[in-house]
């Protein structure tokens, strides 16, 4: 459960950015920093993303592949819904998970597992751009201008690090591109965002 929700959580937490107004940067001024990128997620209400996540793991030769689409409403609601190849719903709302598979939903208080909730609340301040309660959690490293960026992020708690190696985010501006999360188990999870097409 902890790695589904912890791609759930960072990937919607950084789709704020990917649907907010343009960026733009005075002649002049810094190239941009991590400051500048939780600017971005402050400013955001809504998002949208359309995904394509591949999960490498060690017993199969080929990753499985799935796509879909993932919804942010400020200031809590997080929203995956997997549409292929099965479809699944993950929604995260006032600390509660709801999953909906295979006609089957199953709902869990994340507030009855402590070690979780602090990361959950974590994550829940980036949206606001709150960089401190990130760093209470991560390690953050900020590579890269607002131009073309890459975030990584390493668990501080050992509990969690048990779990989750390594989570790397990458974007440019305002967009975000890709979300990678290495477990300590070697298995990985790789996850493609767009901004959906204008109908």
């Amino acid at each position: 459960m902890m790695r589904r929700l912890t791609g759930l959580l960072l990937t919607l937490a950084w789709l704020a950015a990917s649907a907010a107004p343009p960026a733009s940067a005075a002649a002049g001024t810094p190239p941009g920093d991590l400051d500048d990128v939780m600017a971005l997620l402050a400013k955001r209400q809504h998002g949208r993303v359309e995904f394509v996540e591949q999960q490498f793991l060690a017993i199969l030769d080929h990753p499985l592949e799935s796509s879909g689409e993932m919804r942010y409403d400020a200031p809590d609601r997080l929203e995956k819904r997997t549409l292929l190849p099965k479809k699944e719903t993950l929604l995260l709302s006032a600390g509660v998970l709801t999953e909906e598979r295979a006609g089957h939903t199953r709902v869990i208080d994340l507030h009855r597992y402590p070690q979780i909730l602090p990361f959950v609340e974590s994550i829940r301040a980036t949206l606001a751009g709150d960089r401190a309660a990130l760093e209470r959690v991560f390690h953050v490293d900020f590579f890269g201008s607002l131009q073309r960026w890459s975030l990584t992020l390493i668990p501080l708690d050992r509990e969690l690090l048990r779990t989750v190696k390594q989570v790397q985010i990458d974007g440019s501006t305002d967009q975000l591109s890709k979300v990678e999360i290495r477990q300590a188990d070697g298995d990985r999870s790789l996850m493609t965002l767009r901004t959906p097409a204008t109908p």
